[in-house]
C-alpha cells in the first residue's frame, strides 16, 4: 500500500530529499531579511553597512565556488553535500550570537562558505542524475526549494525574533542545516562517475579536454547566461533581501512578522510555479523562460518603487514570486547544457560565481543608492539591471526545443 501510494516519490527519493535538504540549508540565507531593521537599530548603522552582512555571505560563495567545483570533480559530490551544511550551521549559530557588526559580517562569511559548498555539490549531483530532457525539472525543483528556503526563512526569522529575540532564528536554522548534512551522510550515494561521460558522441574537431574549460569560459553563450545569473542574484540579495525589508519598515511601518508574511507569500508562489517553469524550459527551450520572466521581474521591481499600502505590497510580492519562479530553473539548466563532459563541477562553480558577483554587488550598490536618494530609486535601479540583462539573453543560442543547437556545437566567441 505504501509503495503504491508513494511510488512516484520513492522512485525519485534522491531528488525529493535533496529538495528538502536545500530548503533547510537555504533558510539560513533568508532568515536575516526581516531582522535587518533590528540589526540596523542595534548596531546604529545605515542601509549600506547592513548590506555588507549579505555581501560577506556572497563573498564566501564567490571565493569557494570554483575550488569546490574542482573538488566535486576530483573527490566526489558527497564530500560537499556533507561538509557544507555542517559549516553553514556553525556560521548560523555564530551570526545569532554576534555582538557587533564586524562579528556578524564574519559569521555570515562562514555561513556563506557552507552555502557555497552545499549548493555546488547539489547542482552537480542533480546534473548527474538527470537527463537533458528532464534537467530543468530536476534543477528547477531544487531551485524552487532554494527560493522557498530563502523566502520562507524570513517568515521564521520574523516570528521567532519577535517572540524569542534575535538569536533564536539563527540557532533553529543552524540545527536544521545539521539535519541536512546528516541525511547526506547516511543516504546519498556518490554520482561522480555519472558526470564523466557525454550523452552525445564527441566530434572529430572537439577541443582537447584540458582546454574545454577555457572554451566554455570564453563562449558568448556562457557570458550571456552569466550576466542573467548575476542580475538574478543581484536582485535577490540587493533588491528583495536588503531594500524591500528596509522599504517596508521605513516607508510603510511594517513589523518583522508582516514582512515575513509577505516573503512567505513569495515563497509559496515560487513553489507552485516552479513545475510549469521547468516544463517550459525543457519542452520549449531555455530562452522562453529566461527572457520574458526576467523582464517581468524588472517591471515588478518598478511596481514596488511606488507602493504606499501593505495590501499592494502583498500583491507585488505575489507577482514577484511567480515571475522569479518562472526565471529560476532555466539559467542553471542552460549552463549544464553547454558544459563539457567531465567538467560539471568546475562548470557549475564558474557559473555560480557569476551569480555571486551579483550577490556581492547588489546590497552595497542598492543600499548606497537608497542612502543617497530613496528606496524607490534603489528599486528602480534594480529593475533596470534585470530588464537589460534579460533582453541581452536574446542573443544567446537555444540548447533545447525546436530551435536548439546541440551543446557540443557551442563555440567560443
Amino acid at each position: 500500500m505504501i509503495r503504491r501510494t508513494f511510488g512516484p516519490l520513492l522512485q525519485h527519493e534522491r531528488l525529493l530529499m535533496i529538495t528538502v535538504s536545500t530548503v533547510l540549508v537555504m533558510m539560513g540565507q533568508g532568515v536575516i531579511s526581516p531582522v535587518l531593521p533590528l540589526f540596523a537599530e542595534k548596531f546604529h548603522t545605515g542601509a549600506a553597512a547592513i548590506g555588507l552582512t549579505l555581501t560577506s555571505f556572497g563573498l564566501a560563495r564567490l571565493v569557494l565556488n570554483i575550488p569546490m567545483g574542482i573538488a566535486a570533480d576530483r573527490y566526489g559530490r558527497r564530500l560537499l553535500l556533507i561538509t557544507g551544511p555542517v559549516i553553514g550551521a556553525i556560521g548560523m549559530v555564530g551570526s545569532g550570537l554576534a555582538g557587533s557588526l564586524p562579528e556578524l559580517i564574519a559569521w555570515r562569511f562562514i555561513a556563506g562558505a557552507g552555502s557555497a559548498i552545499y549548493a555546488t555539490g547539489t547542482q552537480v549531483f542533480l546534473a548527474d542524475i538527470s537527463t537533458p530532457d528532464t534537467r530543468a525539472r530536476y534543477l528547477g525543483t531544487n531551485q524552487g526549494a532554494l527560493l522557498l528556503g530563502v523566502s520562507f526563512g524570513p517568515a521564521i526569522g520574523g516570528f521567532l525574533a519577535e517572540a524569542y529575540g534575535l538569536a533564536a532564528p539563527f540557532v533553529i536554522v543552524g540545527l536544521c542545516s545539521l539535519v541536512a548534512g546528516g541525511y547526506a551522510y547516511f543516504r546519498l550515494p556518490e554520482t561522480r562517475h555519472l558526470g564523466e561521460t557525454s550523452p552525445t558522441p564527441p566530434r572529430a574537431n572537439e577541443p582537447a579536454p584540458r582546454r574545454a574549460w577555457l572554451q566554455l569560459l570564453l563562449s558568448r553563450d556562457f557570458a550571456l547566461a552569466g550576466i542573467v545569473n548575476g542580475a538574478i542574484f543581484m536582485s535577490r540579495s540587493g533588491g528583495r533581501q536588503t531594500i524591500l525589508p528596509l522599504l517596508g519598515a521605513a516607508s510603510l511601518g511594517l513589523s518583522t512578522s508582516a514582512l515575513g508574511t509577505a516573503f512567505a507569500l513569495t515563497a509559496l508562489l515560487n513553489m507552485l510555479f516552479v513545475v510549469p517553469a521547468s516544463l517550459i524550459a525543457d519542452r520549449l527551450g531555455r530562452k522562453w523562460s529566461i527572457v520574458p520572466s526576467g523582464v517581468l521581474v524588472g517591471l515588478t521591481m518598478l511596481w514596488f518603487a511606488g507602493i504606499e499600502t501593505y495590501g499592494v505590497f502583498l500583491a507585488a510580492s505575489a507577482v514577484l514570486g511567480i515571475m522569479m519562479a518562472l526565471s529560476g530553473p532555466a539559467p542553471t539548466a542552460y549552463a549544464v547544457d553547454i558544459t563539457p563532459p567531465g567538467l560539471r563541477g568546475l562548470g557549475m562553480g564558474m557559473f555560480r560565481s557569476t551569480g555571486d558577483v551579483g550577490f556581492i554587488i547588489g546590497p552595497p550598490l542598492f543600499g548606497f543608492i537608497a542612502d543617497q536618494s530613496s528606496f524607490a530609486w534603489a528599486m528602480s535601479a534594480n529593475a533596470a539591471v534585470m530588464i537589460v540583462a534579460s533582453l541581452l539573453f536574446l542573443f544567446a543560442r537555444e540548447t533545447r526545443g525546436r530551435r536548439a543547437v546541440a551543446p557540443a556545437s557551442v563555440e567560443a566567441r
